[in-house]
């Protein structure tokens, strides 16, 4: 066993059964890092707080019981301290962490764990096709693609779906100016390279047709657009085959800004709202028929007392509009009802903008009401905004959002300008390299950092210091790490560390804590856990490096089991910037 806090919850629940009977083997020990202003302790046990008034003893008595019998006789604990009102401060053997790192780093999988095993169905990107991706559509691609990794790395089954928006009204609009503007046109072509134009200049057509002709002539554009999705959602084959070319045309430009920033999706994982239509029809008439759904002023609609409204009264869920359409709702209750009856997912996570909470509640509870949702938890990842410097949403000067292109382009660039000054020796195509991993790097890690429902900044500079807690900092620290390495005459660095000073041990211990972060991050999908793991271990190793000489160590055992520790440290992060979706320059 590896990781010092499982190794210790064992050992003191072992404890608690010998002390109070076996009833209280899967209390939660509670095991916590100590407070180094306090202790030089290496974890806190807070156990005896917790069960004082259960076993009915005071807090210390318990904490003494509990003491007496974890022991420091097996090669894991070094010494026991009662502190305060019955705290326990325990401090591992050294010897213990070092011959656990050391295993660690033998280890193919750095000592994560295999946690029971689940299907997770990942919700994640799922833009409106024909349409440019902007600024908020950042988050969901960059957390949900690290919710993948990690999942992935926990040995769990990841099944990605990118649920696009792709059968919308808009659909109308969009196929009959591709009709006036011809299939082969360079206009046509915009929707791989600026989808947004095309879908404005389609859009500004629906809006002015009316003036421009008599209403409900031939020539009305905003009256064949609205036929058209009637004749396309109807399953007519000409307006599906100009419906596929539009698609296949947006994929293109999906798939360049996946490949941009490194996302995982690809067309394989489209599972858009189009894919459901054939069931819309029988998801409301058996919503209707269990009495779940009804008429409400031509629509139909579920009303359920746990969503009430500012009147007072149930909000209602519209699964088929007045006329006849179907909406989000519809979609969103035959994609829960595929990924729990047919994908057997055991959690199924929406990675979303926070602002959907309430819409997915409602869906999910009719779902559950209908019989749909067995043995899956649907979980909303909620995604917060992107904000600028001025702590406002991110806009044109023309109040639209701004295009996930314009920030990766800006981000790419300002990290060539770093990278140009940085480092002149290197050739063009070396620079650009780096220049690419930093800059989707920084924005990445920018986003990863903070909570996944809490905004962050967008600061160009900040984003790419080599200082502070930024992807940069973290890629030059791998990158450090490698040319430490690479220096050395040996051709592996295996064998056994030995741990002698405290900033050795300090590192070895921060290492150790490896597979637990990814474990954690796999239960509570929050992704900034590991970055803050990640950011403390490079400053754990800084530390190390400046107390501890490793080429020039008094001897070579010495050199040997430092080297090993660099080792372990540089195969660390990097894998726990990859399952950020991030890449390690191999220099900076």
């Amino acid at each position: 066993m590896t990781d010092p806090r499982l190794a210790l919850t064992t050992r003191v629940q072992q404890a608690l059964a010998e002390a109070f009977g076996p009833e209280w083997r899967e209390v939660d020990p509670v095991i916590r890092p100590a407070n180094k202003r306090q202790t030089d302790a290496d974890f806190q046990a807070n156990a005896a707080m917790a069960l004082a008034k259960r076993v009915g003893r005071p807090p210390r008595e318990v904490a003494q019981a509990i003491a007496d019998r974890i022991g420091a006789d097996d090669g894991l604990i070094a010494s026991v301290e009662i502190a305060g009102p019955g705290f326990l401060n325990v401090t591992l053997r050294t010897e213990w962490v070092a011959a656990a790192a050391t295993h660690q780093l033998e280890d193919d999988r750095l000592a994560i764990p295999l946690p029971e095993h689940e299907t997770v169905v990942i919700d994640y990107s799922s833009v409106n096709a024909a349409k440019e991706m902007h600024v908020a559509h950042l988050r969901s691609a960059v957390v949900g693609d690290s919710l993948v990794r990690t999942l992935e790395a926990l040995g769990h089954d990841v099944i990605r779906q990118n649920h696009l928006g792709d059968w919308g009204t808009a659909f109308g609009m969009l196929i009959e100016h591709l009709l006036e503007v011809g299939e082969g046109s360079d206009e046509a072509k915009l929707l791989e390279s600026d989808p947004n134009t095309f879908y404005r200049a389609a859009r500004a057509k629906f809006d002015a047709s009316d003036k421009a002709q008599p209403p409900g002539s031939a020539g009305d554009f905003a009256v064949r657009a609205r036929k058209r999705v009637a004749t396309l959602q109807g399953g007519d084959a000409e307006s599906l085959r100009l419906w596929r070319e539009i698609m296949d045309l947006s994929k293109v430009y999906l798939n360049k800004v996946y490949r941009e920033l490194g996302v995982l999706l690809t067309d394989d994982d489209i599972r858009g709202e189009s894919s459901y239509n054939d069931e819309l029809a029988e998801v409301c008439d058996t919503l209707e028929e269990k009495g779940i759904a009804v008429m409400s002023d031509g629509a139909l609609c579920v009303f359920q007392d746990e969503f009430i409204g500012r009147d007072d009264k149930p909000v209602p869920l519209i699964i088929r509009k007045s006329d006849g359409g179907y909406g989000y709702a519809t979609t969103d209750l035959a994609t829960i009802r595929h990924r729990s009856l047919d994908l057997h997912a055991d959690r199924a996570l929406y990675v979303v903008g926070a602002p959907q909470n309430l819409h997915f509640r409602m869906v999910w509870a009719a779902a559950d009401k209908a019989g749909w949702i067995k043995g899956t938890e649907p979980i909303h990842v909620q995604i917060g905004n992107v904000v600028g410097t001025d702590g406002k949403i991110l806009r044109t000067r023309s109040g639209d959002l701004i295009s996930l292109q314009f920030l990766v382009d800006s981000a790419l660039e300002r990290a060539a300008e770093v990278v140009a000054e940085s480092r002149p020796d290197l050739s063009e195509d070396e620079r650009a390299t780096i220049a690419h991993q930093v800059g989707i790097g920084a924005i990445k890690y920018a986003d990863l950092s903070v909570s996944h429902d809490s905004g962050y900044t967008f600061d160009l500079d900040r984003m790419l210091a080599l200082q502070g807690n930024t992807g940069p900092y973290l890629q030059y620290a791998t990158a450090r790490l490698r040319s430490i390495l690479s220096r050395a005459d040996a051709a592996e660095f295996a064998g056994s560390i030995v741990l002698s000073e405290p900033a050795e041990r300090a590192l070895a211990l921060r290492l150790l804590d490896f597979g637990g972060v990814v474990a954690e991050v796999g239960e509570s999908l929050e992704p900034h856990r590991l970055a803050a793991y990640l950011y403390d271990l490079a400053t754990t190793f800084t530390a190390f490096y400046e107390h501890c000489p490793v080429l020039k160590a008094e001897d070579a055992a010495v050199r040997d089991s430092r080297l090993a520790l660099c080792a372990l440290t540089r195969r660390v992060l990097v894998k726990g910037l990859e399952l950020l979706g991030i890449q390690s320059p191999d220099q900076m």
